[in-house]
């Protein structure tokens, strides 16, 4: 059988699937959801909140009241993935982690 323009070759044709073949069945808001509730466990605790977690929540409201000039959660908390990950390893937080990791996976 000989290859043709139209047929990739085995060399070029990728090992797995990639993720975002489709976002069909992804629970997007379930997750950030998820993510959230972590989140503010220590955003929200005065004994660890800090001037940086307080801006995100202040971005975090605009966006849920629908002002502001980033009107999308799911970009947010895209932008602001590496900080949580220092937060949550920082608290030892394996669940929060896991979580954040599939919504990374699925969401970003």
């Amino acid at each position: 059988m000989t290859e043709n323009a139209t047929t990739p070759s085995a060399e070029c044709a990728p090992a797995a699937p990639d993720r975002y073949v489709s976002f069909l069945d992804i629970d997007f808001e379930g997750n950030m959801a998820t993510v959230l509730r972590h989140l503010r466990r220590y955003v929200d605790d005065p004994r660890t909140a800090n001037a940086f977690w307080d801006r995100f929540k202040m971005r975090l409201d605009q966006i849920e009241r629908g002002s502001g000039a980033i009107s999308d959660k799911l970009l947010l908390l895209h932008s602001h993935v590496y900080y949580m990950v220092e937060l949550f390893e920082d608290h030892d937080d394996e669940r929060a982690l896991r979580d954040l990791k599939k919504l990374e996976e699925e969401c970003f």
